[in-house]
């Protein structure tokens, strides 16, 4: 997102109750030039998805050259129910 020369960025939070464990979603999107397909991760996305993972988490980065970027993280919740 760095590089992304983008007009707009969008930063959105949400709970999905729905999954098990129910994860925090964390999505990071931008209408800037896109990633190259034929460009590798670099070291931001790479940590990015590794530090997903080590929280039991998920990560996606899908980009449409000319198009934007997506960033998707999800990663598990722990509710504690007030008693």
């Amino acid at each position: 997102i760095r590089h992304a020369q983008a007009g707009a960025c969008r930063v959105r939070f949400t709970v999905d109750d729905d999954s098990r464990p129910p994860g925090l979603v964390l999505v990071i999107a931008d209408d800037g030039v896109g990633l190259p397909a034929a460009v590798r991760p670099g070291v931001g996305l790479t940590s990015m998805r590794e530090r997903a993972e080590e929280l039991g988490g998920t990560f996606e980065a899908a980009s449409q050259p000319g198009r934007g970027t997506r960033i998707t993280a999800t990663l598990p919740l722990s509710i504690r129910s007030e008693t």
